[in-house]
């Protein structure tokens, strides 16, 4: 047995209408960053409320063909928590882009979510600083808003910058919302 065997990882998986895909090892930096931030802000706000935040690496069981492991997610629903995974629809999921992911989360996975009930999913950009944020209504994703930071060169108007928001609201809760700065901070 190679002394190199210690040191490999275990390779992650996700099966998506029946084909398991492999997922990449390692993330780079600023995705796993953004990864703990908003789960940072998800863990500390939902501190002893009925919801409860997870992180990459929990599987999700949404239907016989499909079981995915989100980057971070909300699940209010205590009975679909069993000991291997999420058993069910999470109320909000949070996919980080990266180019070999993001078709898949902007295609099927979106589609998926959409049809297993997700409420709310965001879709977060590592590379633009920003956040799509869709709404289940009536069983179909909504995109209710790009938030985004602006980088230092961009000059924006009075009526821009009035209309800016620099905070993402969480539709789960009226009195949680995140800043940009936080989700986005320490970046290279």
């Amino acid at each position: 047995m190679s002394d190199n065997l210690a040191y490999q990882e275990e390779l992650r998986d996700e099966m998506l209408n029946n084909r398991i895909i492999l997922m990449s090892p390692r993330p780079l930096v600023n995705h796993n960053r953004i990864i703990g931030n908003i789960f940072f802000a998800f863990q500390n706000y939902l501190y002893g409320k009925t919801c409860e935040a997870f992180s990459d690496g929990t599987d999700v069981y949404l239907t016989e063909k499909d079981r995915v492991i989100p980057d971070v997610m909300i699940v209010c629903k205590k009975d679909i928590i069993k000991r291997d995974g999420i058993h069910g629809a999470p109320d909000l999921i949070v996919e980080v882009l990266s180019h070999g992911t993001e078709k898949k989360d902007r295609g099927y996975k979106k589609d998926l979510y959409e049809r297993c009930g997700v409420r709310e999913y965001w879709l977060a950009d590592p590379d633009r600083k920003t956040i799509e944020v869709y709404l289940l209504r009536d069983k179909k994703f909504v995109l209710d808003e790009v938030y985004g930071i602006y980088p230092d060169y961009v000059v924006l108007s009075d009526k821009e910058r009035a209309e800016y928001k620099s905070e993402i609201p969480v539709s789960l809760y009226d009195d949680f919302s995140i800043p940009l700065e936080n989700i986005f901070r320490n970046l290279f």
